[in-house]
């Protein structure tokens, strides 16, 4: 999409003002039709010492699965150092810290023990490549791992093409031919949530492959999945799960509000004959996708297996998917292999992934049933599944961040005319404090600012809960400063800047928002600086034609109101310099 770069740098916005500036790999993605991180960087695994993190501890989520093993890596990287040749030696150590991280994310040992055996091969006895350094292709080595452990395929040449097609997709159907996707697992796993967050995805959101392709890649290679033509299918939910008390009542009040219509024969019918009963149905009546959501139970035991077996036998269906919690860790594969060797699935859904601190499911699903994840539950709302990318998933895991979801996610929010017209301001550095507003509001609507800054490369590492509730504290009071502005001001900036009146101005704000002179002033070169970084990053990402990456923004920085900066001003006034009077003149 030719607006990523803008609006990926939108919602970087608000952790810029609060000083958690992106590392160098936030400007490593390609930016002419698409965006993608660069693997190969190294710079991107964001680095803790050891008295970090001991003080960070274990009880935060933010440093639990993706930053135990992005400290991990970054130390073995930092050890490899310079070498022309990775040998077994210069490794061994750092594998075992890896190997560790591993097991404390709660993944599968077998699958661990794997994918160190992998990097291994992998990475051991290379000669490094030309314009490689040992380290980068060591990473290079675990990404590539990662990516074939989740589903993915190392092996395909990476293009720099965004991707936009998830490892795994579902059957389709036609009017009279419906395909059948029957939901098994146990109680507790969001099962009937996922039923109807699945429901509400086929019928708004799930992208036409077909379609893309009849596009042509050049074309396709240019929109971001939000943009792609989508199926829209007809979905029918089935209330297929009888034992439950108000399964049924839960499935119905979820399909009105998604708008998509349930079948039910309530709790005395046989399950059996509900599922046949809903085929019937959408084939007389033009659904071409029946999804049937079965009972479920605390253990696994013959009853739960014989009904699954009764009711697939009886729909043939295309698809059968367990719905595992993710918070379950390794116990999610598992349970994932013993279903598959009962009934025979083809996939499975991870709920509860934006409460999965450790992510061992995630890494061991498909190592230990080698069936692939093909949703993932990412919130509490009927909106929050997504497909699952292993190369996302990949990427976020050695703390590269996930640029690529995180522009989806936006481009959700933002149309491309408005990414246009900010892209714009930032390049010029005129953004202005409406502006500021507004994008702190698009990351709120796209979800908590811990997990948005877990998309952002090298921002998520520095990153602790104390500090994301410090960001969104510092958040509150800048808006409460804003609010404070005459419309005049929010418009234009540089009256807090370059004005004569700058100080009475910051003066009234900051009493106006309760907050002292020095928090006004802070915030004014906070907000001046963070104009001037996001328009050196639009050009280093070749946001605007003809940028030299190297060059400074029109304003370096606040002139403070004293002799000394008004001297520095008038030798500037000629030059680059932007001949500010300060805020006391």
């Amino acid at each position: 999409m030719k607006f990523s770069v803008g609006i990926a740098l939108l919602v970087a916005q608000p952790f810029l003002t609060q000083g958690f500036a992106p590392s160098s790999s936030f400007t490593s993605f390609q930016t002419s039709h698409h965006s993608i991180v660069n693997v190969f960087h190294a710079k991107s695994l964001p680095t803790q010492s050891s008295s970090t993190r001991r003080k960070s501890g274990r009880g935060s989520e933010m440093n639990m699965m993706f930053d135990q093993l992005s400290t991990a890596i970054s130390e073995v990287a930092s050890n490899i150092g310079g070498r022309q040749r990775i040998t077994e030696k210069s490794i061994t150590n750092a594998l075992k810290d890896v190997r560790r991280a591993l097991l404390d994310a709660d993944v599968n040992l077998g699958v661990a023990d794997t994918l160190i055996e992998g990097v291994k091969k992998r990475a051991v006895g290379q000669e490094v490549t030309k314009g490689v350094t040992a380290d980068q292709q060591f990473i290079k080595a675990m990404y590539d791992e990662l990516l074939d452990m989740m589903g993915g395929d190392s092996s395909i040449p990476q293009t720099g093409q965004m991707t936009t097609a998830p490892a795994a997709t579902l059957s389709t159907g036609k009017e009279n031919e419906p395909a059948v996707i029957l939901l098994a697992g146990l109680q507790g796993a969001g099962k009937t949530t996922a039923a109807g967050k699945l429901a509400l995805f086929l019928k708004e959101r799930e992208v036409d492959y077909d379609a893309v392709e009849a596009m042509g890649q050049e074309e396709a290679s240019k929109l971001l999945t939000s943009r792609m033509p989508t199926r829209k299918r007809k979905v029918l939910l089935v209330a297929a799960d009888v034992y439950r008390p108000a399964a049924i009542k839960q499935l119905e009040i979820l399909g009105e509000s998604v708008g998509v219509e349930v079948f039910s024969m309530g709790t005395d019918a046989d399950p059996v004959d509900i599922a046949v009963k809903a085929v019937e149905k959408a084939k007389a009546e033009g659904y071409d996708t029946v999804l049937i959501d079965t009972a479920g139970r605390q253990v696994i035991d013959t009853n739960l297996m014989d009904e699954l077996k009764n009711v697939q036998a009886a729909v043939n269906p295309d698809e059968t998917l367990l719905v595992v919690d993710a918070m379950t860790g390794q116990e999610a594969a598992s349970l994932t292999a013993s279903f598959d060797a009962a009934v025979g699935l083809t996939g499975a859904i991870l709920t509860k992934m934006d409460g999965d601190s450790r992510g061992g499911a995630a890494v061991s699903v498909r190592g230990v049933s080698g069936k692939p994840i093909k949703f993932v539950g990412t919130g509490e709302k009927t909106p929050d599944l997504e497909p699952f990318y292993p190369d996302r998933m990949a990427s976020r895991i050695l703390g590269m961040g996930d640029v690529v979801s995180l522009v989806e996610k936006a481009s959700a929010e933002v149309s491309d005319a408005d990414a246009e017209a900010m892209q714009k301001k930032m390049l010029e550095a005129k953004f202005d404090f409406d502006d500021f507003v507004q994008q702190s509001d698009l990351v709120s609507k796209m979800g908590s600012f811990a997990g948005v800054a877990k998309m952002l490369p090298g921002v998520g590492g520095q990153l602790d809960n104390n500090k994301i509730r410090e960001v969104e504290i510092r958040l509150k009071v800048s808006k409460a400063m804003i609010q404070s502005m005459t419309k005049k001001e929010r418009l234009n900036p540089e009256l807090f800047i370059k004005d004569r009146t700058a100080r009475s101005r910051i003066m009234r704000i900051t009493k106006g928002s309760g907050r002292s002179f020095e928090e006004g002033v802070n915030f004014i070169s906070e907000f001046q600086k963070m104009r001037t970084m996001m328009s050196r990053m639009q050009k280093q990402m070749g946001g605007g034609p003809g940028g030299d990456p190297n060059a400074a923004g029109p304003e370096e920085g606040v002139q403070m109101g004293n002799r000394k900066s008004r001297r520095q001003a008038k030798k500037m006034k000629k030059g680059k310099g932007f001949g500010g009077k300060g805020f006391g003149a």
